[in-house]
């Protein structure tokens, strides 16, 4: 891979001239005051405005406004008219469209379909302040609102529907969004590097139809352009067609050439039509597999997949940005606070993370329900120390409240920091799923001596009281140092760390690429025995998840006695959601293995769709809550093991029915819905999310 030019190495535009604005403008009057008569961008999002690196309209605002170009911002707009996208007036170069730090219907409904009740990116936490599909819905508005302005389409939201994709919501395959949509370009992933030179390249009159060889971007186009060579994804792996003969694919050994082998920089590889994925569940699973196979940014080749008489064109995806060049962008000039005209309202994401530094980004543990690989990649984007620091001394200094403690340092991951391939040549080849699954790779460097130096400079920062570690901690890593794990547990947890095994059966954690139980064991080992040597009384809080793919009754009900033997009563459950684009979703979506090669004998899934039997292993997992006991009862019943019904220590659930809980007679009531914690994308963001928000984050 050749470096390409750092992003703050462009020369600036003309409005650079007007200085920085104290915070971005929602309106004509603040526009006024800065002196500007009309935005080079405008953003619309999906979120409140929250001027903060946490926050993904906020850091590319400002790094566009780094650029030279004025920007502004329309948050949550009112979706019914086009009229509120006219705001700040006709933008002189594109609209930048996202939905927010989460994909809308993540956002706006639970595994199970229901509507939430609150949003945390809202002021005061207010529901229904986005559309369905905020994407789609906000380009067709802004298109109203003045034809012939360019729109980009950004953000976890456009990321995770680039392609035909499997829409939980609607129960079907839907077409890329950027057909649905009609916008010109969608970036996906850690979206810097292009829109810097795309808006660079809009500046000096380029037609943005005539961009189409920016890194990490999608478009529509009709025709293979001269000079590159197509490949049939069938072709890199043998598919057999259905029984019921729906596509026929002739199985090949490979492309044949005229006595050389392509340039990898000009090959595309031809997935599976919108039509075919939609209608063979074979070939959405297989084109889900090969898409995962194409993500390294060090080999991947561009895709393309048939809409109709048009092609979705997907470029390679971006090149993670140097250390130098992350360092400046989360130390650009945020206010760090909620945009001003929200007076006093609470904004409960925000409220979560003003206290958390995001140290890194991406995430190579590959965990198939998890959608940071498809958004951030596997590449590790570190900060460096020294601007770590600096942000938290700036924290303590600038932030309204702060009383010395620093609620999180992590990211998608606590752990990753500064960890990586060894071999810059080795990474760049290798086209494995995960680093860490089914085994560590040998080529990886688990060394958590520089995250341990880190964590003692902060805490030793004047001011600092605390420095406590939130995000989700990567334990199978852990345990190769036990001097972190002696760190952690000495000086950086609360008195709860929430850590997440998921599972405890080989057949689920087979299908989530997580690893087997006895490595969470080793880490507790570890972690109790610091505690007590440092005199603390702390607690492990495991994540569980109910319902994922490859999941049985008998595996939940193994979970459920592994809970009780260990004394755990979960509080909150966590229902399996099949976001766009992951792979589990896939599983979910086929039956299908997409981690194995697909044929028409691989190997079948089995997944949990039906209401009663999602509620069933949810209820597992809360065996001690009585309303769950009728439901529990009869299950149990069923699957022969009446043996664990009764009073005694060795029975999960009691024979008797406490008053006024459960149902009467038994099985007539449904018990009543669990609340949930999302397993992909929920809840309030931590710092490390571009784009998308964690819950505390889970890996």
């Amino acid at each position: 891979m050749s470096q390409p030019p750092d992003i703050f190495s462009y020369r600036k535009h003309w409005a650079h001239k007007l200085g920085t604005a104290p915070e971005l403008p929602m309106s004509r009057a603040e526009m006024d005051l800065l002196g500007w008569d009309a935005c080079d961008v405008v953003i619309l999002t999906g979120d409140a405005y929250v001027d903060h690196p946490s926050f993904g309209m906020a850091i590319i605002g400002r790094l566009l406004e780094a650029q030279g170009f004025r920007v502004g911002i329309i948050a949550q707009p009112d979706w019914t008219s086009a009229d509120d996208f006219r705001r700040l007036g006709r933008p002189t170069l594109c609209f930048g469209i996202t939905a927010g730090n989460m994909d809308s219907m993540v956002n706006r409904y639970t595994a199970d379909r229901r509507l939430r009740s609150d949003d945390a990116y809202t002021p005061d936490g207010a529901p229904n302040r986005r559309p369905d599909r905020a994407v789609t819905v906000y380009a067709q508005r802004a298109r109203e609102a003045f034809k012939g302005v360019p729109i980009v389409l950004g953000g976890i939201e456009a990321s995770l529907r680039r392609l035909a994709h499997y829409d939980h919501w609607s129960e079907q395959v839907r077409r890329s969004v950027l057909i649905d949509a009609k916008a010109d370009l969608l970036i996906y992933g850690n979206a810097e590097r292009a829109l810097v030179e795309l808006v660079h390249r809009l500046a000096r009159g380029e037609p943005i139809e005539q961009i189409r060889d920016l890194r990490g971007t999608a478009f529509v186009t009709r025709g293979r352009p001269p000079g590159w060579h197509e490949i049939d994804a069938r072709a890199l792996e043998r598919v057999a067609p259905l029984e019921s003969g729906q596509c026929e694919i002739a199985p090949t050994d490979g492309p044949k050439t005229s006595g050389h082998r392509p340039e990898r920089a000009r090959t595309l590889v031809r997935l599976p039509s919108f039509e075919q994925v939609r209608k063979d569940p074979l070939l959405y699973a297989h084109a889900s597999r090969i898409l995962h196979l194409e993500t390294n940014p060090g080999n991947a080749r561009a895709l393309v997949q048939a809409h109709g008489d048009r092609d979705v064109w997907i470029n390679p995806p971006p090149l993670p940005l140097t250390t130098a060049e992350l360092d400046r962008v989360f130390e650009l000039p945020y206010a760090r606070r909620p945009h001003s005209a929200y007076g006093a309202a609470r904004i409960p994401a925000w409220e979560m993370i003003r206290f958390s530094v995001n140290i890194m980004r991406g995430c190579f543990g590959g965990c198939t329900f998890c959608s940071i690989t498809e958004h951030e990649g596997r590449i590790i984007q570190n900060r460096s120390e020294d601007s770590i620091l600096r942000e938290i001394a700036e924290i303590r200094d600038r932030t309204a409240g702060f009383t010395g403690t620093i609620s999180d340092l992590g990211g998608p991951t606590a752990n990753m920091w500064r960890l990586g391939c060894k071999d810059a040549r080795i990474e760049s080849s290798c086209r494995r799923l995960s680093c860490v699954y089914p085994q560590i790779c040998r080529n990886l460097d688990t060394n958590h001596g520089p995250l341990i130096q880190l964590y003692r400079r902060a805490r030793a920062l004047p001011g600092i009281k605390r420095v406590l570690i939130a995000s989700g901690l990567r334990y199978d890593l852990a345990v190769r140092s036990p001097e972190y794990v002696r760190e952690l547990a000495t000086h950086h947890v609360g008195g709860y760390l929430k850590i997440a095994p998921e599972h405890t059966e080989p057949g689920p954690l087979s299908k989530m690429m997580k690893p087997g139980i006895g490595t969470y064991d080793r880490f507790k080992t570890l972690f109790d025995r610091y505690s007590r040597e440092a005199g603390k009384e702390q607690y492990l809080i495991p994540y569980f998840i109910a319902a994922h793919p490859g999941t049985s009754d008998e595996d939940m009900l193994n979970l459920a006695l592994w809970l009780k033997r260990n004394d755990f009563r979960p509080d909150q459950v966590q229902g399996f959601l099949p976001t766009p684009m992951a792979i589990a979703s896939a599983m979910y979506h086929t039956g299908r293995n997409p981690l194995k090669r697909i044929t028409r004998d691989s190997e079948h899934v089995s997944v949990v769709r039906k209401q009663r039997q999602r509620r069933l292993h949810k209820a597992f997992l809360r065996y001690h809550d009585p309303q769950n006991w009728p439901l529990l009862r009869e299950a149990l019943r069923a699957m022969g093991r009446a043996d664990l019904i009764g009073n005694g220590k060795r029975h999960l659930v009691p024979s008797f029915q406490p008053a006024g809980t459960g149902a009467t007679p038994e099985g007539q009531r449904r018990p009543p819905r669990e609340r949930l914690v999302q397993t992909l994308t929920p809840g309030p963001p931590g710092p490390a999310r571009r784009g998308r928000a964690r819950r505390p984050p889970r890996s």
